[in-house]
């Protein structure tokens, strides 16, 4: 019942940039180490054109999904509809961090909602590889209730100097030993 696509056409925008909530997967280069499954959420989800995509990389207490991408790139994103029709999109690709140092940062920055009051660390970018569907019949129906506002009331509370040490001391290295954040690790 799947279906593969050459690109995300108009239709398959739509229905990827309508979900709430959706699911990065990343993990390191061999046989060893963690695989990472992370939830995302807050409308930081943008199709940039018919094979891109990003997603605003929100502060948080580990760096997996960077120091994956630094590693060896690979990411897979997954939306699934939890209200109406049932649809699963999983889109595999190389994914880069865009750090705020970047000359791109504030170009990607502008594509998204200005209020973020210093939650985003990075913009995670997607170049698709392989976009599909499946029929997402197994996934129940959730009814969205609105966004939780503890990340924003955390960050504003710390301040900016208490999150660009935050940063130091949690996003360094991954839970594998990587480096995480460019500015960080200086690697």
């Amino acid at each position: 019942m799947g279906k593969l696509f050459e690109n995300i056409d108009g239709q398959l925008r739509t229905f990827i940039e309508a979900q709430r909530l959706f699911f990065v997967t990343t993990a390191p280069s061999g046989n060893g180490g963690h695989v990472n499954l992370s939830p995302k959420g807050h409308d930081s989800l943008r199709v940039l054109d018919d094979h891109t995509l990003a997603y605003l990389d929100f502060v948080g207490s580990g760096v997996e999904t960077i120091a994956h991408l630094r590693d060896n790139g690979r990411i897979v994103l997954m939306v699934c509809a939890f209200e109406g029709s049932p649809r699963i999109v999983r889109v595999h690709g190389r994914g880069e961090a865009v750090e705020p140092s970047d000359t791109r940062f504030v170009e990607l920055r502008a594509r998204f909602s200005p209020e973020d009051r210093g939650t985003v660390r990075s913009i995670i970018v997607i170049h698709a590889q392989r976009i599909s569907d499946s029929c997402g019949f197994g996934v129940p129906l959730y009814e969205y209730r609105g966004e939780r506002e503890q990340l924003r009331e955390w960050c504003e509370k710390k301040g900016p100097e208490k999150i660009h040490t935050y940063q130091m001391e949690k996003n360094a290295r991954s839970v594998d030993g990587l480096p995480g954040l460019s500015w960080v690790t200086k690697d």
